[in-house]
């Protein structure tokens, strides 16, 4: 393994560690997203940080209910300590299909 294979593994390995060691609120008490601010809808994002600490205790179902594409952003953060081509088409698609999850999740009627 070379030495910076061993860099990006060794960090890949502390990112999950943090993500295992720490626990956010399910509900948070304050939501930073702009988007939700200016519109009171919610993002493609929003949900995504407590769905990625949750997947990485084991928590697939919490995971999925804060945001339903969790699993896909998990793969794709830690394709960040990847090479190859197959981290560029991973990241187009995941792009693609948050674009299309946040439209439809503006689209949705708002709970009452």
């Amino acid at each position: 393994m070379t030495r910076s294979a061993s860099i990006r593994a060794a960090s890949a390995a502390a990112l999950f560690v943090a993500l295992w060691y720490f626990t956010l609120p399910a509900a948070p008490a304050i939501r930073l997203c702009g988007f939700y601010w200016l519109t009171g809808r919610p993002c493609a994002l929003c949900g995504l940080t407590r769905a990625l600490f949750a997947l990485a205790k084991g928590h697939f179902a919490d995971a999925v209910r804060f945001n339903a594409l969790a699993p896909l952003g998990f793969i794709m953060l830690f394709a960040l300590f990847w090479n190859g081509r197959s981290r560029t088409w991973l990241w187009q698609g995941g792009a693609a299909a948050f674009a299309l999850y946040g439209i439809w999740r503006i689209l949705q009627p708002i709970a009452s």
